[in-house]
């Protein structure tokens, strides 16, 4: 059973008891993600995520490595565009080191000079590594393409340029707007005393205050680009073909699963098909969506030889349309029982579920029921999906961006064309 309370200060607490596991997973979540940042400072939330792990009042950087590592437990974090997230995962019996060690972090992290300086050189190199990865840079090259201008745009890790100016009082001034009690979510899944957890993290975040009101400015405008390519020396071009996907609380989100899933959410999927295994055109092709708070992403992806790209390109529009023409009860049903399927196997630790409370909580303000779930994918319609599709094919913008060798561009253009 999940359960929530809300502190008087707007932090709210999401919990579930899992008796049959013998580990815990912690998550503190904080809506503070890339989407929060501005030009001058793009990629100083995972910055912070970076900085709660140098070092606190009470802990050296390597006192809070070895706190869990001494138990056989793991500590970690994530940035993505509308959130952080700090976590830990535990055998049961060692849940107070882990609320102690997370709590620590976030509260008494020092944000050192010299600490920041040293990370800096690490992100840098971060960002030198996450160059050398064009299936994920081809990504980033999308929501630049659909975002142009706004902060989904962004790259979630900044720029070489921008992380080098950061500075210590702009993270100090960033904490304060954003990690702010109404933006904080804690998470917790598994095996433990359900009435100890909740009076324990009461206690650790009730008189957490912020004194200035929080004054971020909203960005609700962008540009979309058509073609966007980037050229690099590597041996295959990287492609993906987006348009504006669904939010992630929109009622339609469950039909948008169905469509993903049926175009290239898996092996069986028609682009996977008819790419790959039919024609041997691409190792790896599939779609995806990306569903944010305000808006999302529908993509699809595919790895290939510069000669294939005509062809694929062409055989994602001919599948795409030709889904739209012959889907029938008997495929999309199948559909159905892999994304329940897939749905529920997704959430047999401890930790999936810790992640599920504190994304949809943070994101949604609701934590909507398993058996929820289930009953609004089964209600999805051939009709649905087709009208959908229909709206996503013939009557929004779509963009391409490829990453690949010199030549690439005019390839993707003469298609375009």
């Amino acid at each position: 059973m999940i359960e929530k309370i809300v502190l008087p200060n707007g932090v709210r607490i999401v919990y579930e008891h899992l008796p049959w596991v013998k580990s815990v997973s912690i998550g503190i979540w904080v809506k503070a993600g890339s989407v929060s940042e501005n030009e001058q400072n793009n990629g100083i939330s995972h910055f912070i995520e970076h900085m709660m792990f140098k070092g606190t009042t009470q802990r050296s950087a390597k006192a809070l490595a070895e706190a869990l590592d001494a138990v056989g437990g793991q500590l970690n974090a994530f940035t993505s565009k509308e959130y952080t997230c700090y976590y830990a995962k535990v055998l049961d019996e060692y849940i107070d080191i882990a609320i102690d060690v997370l709590t620590d972090m976030f509260f008494n992290s020092l944000f050192a000079t010299d600490a920041i300086d040293k990370e800096r050189n690490v992100i840098l190199e971060e960002i030198k590594m996450y160059e050398d990865t064009p299936d994920d840079i081809v990504h980033d090259l999308l929501s630049r393409a659909l975002f142009s201008g706004h902060a989904l745009g962004r790259p979630i890790i900044g720029t070489t340029e921008i992380i080098n100016n950061i500075r210590r009082e702009d993270i100090l001034t960033y904490l304060e707007q954003t990690y702010r009690p109404e933006n904080t979510v804690i998470a917790i899944a598994g095996s433990f005393e359900p009435e100890y957890v909740k009076n324990r993290f009461t206690q650790l975040f009730v008189n957490w205050q912020r004194e200035n009101a929080l004054t971020v400015t909203s960005q609700n405008t962008f540009e979309q680009q058509p073609v966007l390519v980037k050229t690099k020396d590597i041996e295959q071009v990287h492609i993906c073909l987006g348009s504006y996907g669904l939010a992630a609380g929109d009622p339609d989100i469950y039909g948008l699963h169905c469509l993903n899933s049926l175009l290239g959410g898996g092996i069986s999927s028609r682009l996977f098909q008819s790419i790959r295994e039919e024609r041997g055109l691409a190792y790896s092709v599939y779609s995806y969506t990306s569903n944010y708070m305000d808006t999302g992403i529908l993509g699809i992806y595919a790895g290939l030889t510069m000669n294939n790209i005509p062809q694929v390109l062409t055989l994602i529009k001919e599948n795409f349309e030709q889904m739209l023409n012959d889907l029938n009860e008997e495929e999309l049903h199948r559909t159905k029982q892999q994304i329940k399927g897939n749905f529920v196997l997704g959430l047999e630790s401890a930790s999936s579920r810790m992640s599920r409370l504190g994304k949809l909580e943070l994101t949604l303000g609701r934590i909507t029921p398993i058996e929820e779930v289930l009953a609004k994918i089964d209600q999805v319609t051939v009709e649905q999906v087709k009208q959908l599709g229909t709206k996503f094919w013939y009557q929004q913008g779509w963009s391409l961006a490829a990453i690949g060798p010199k030549g690439t561009q005019e390839v993707i253009e003469s298609w375009h064309k």
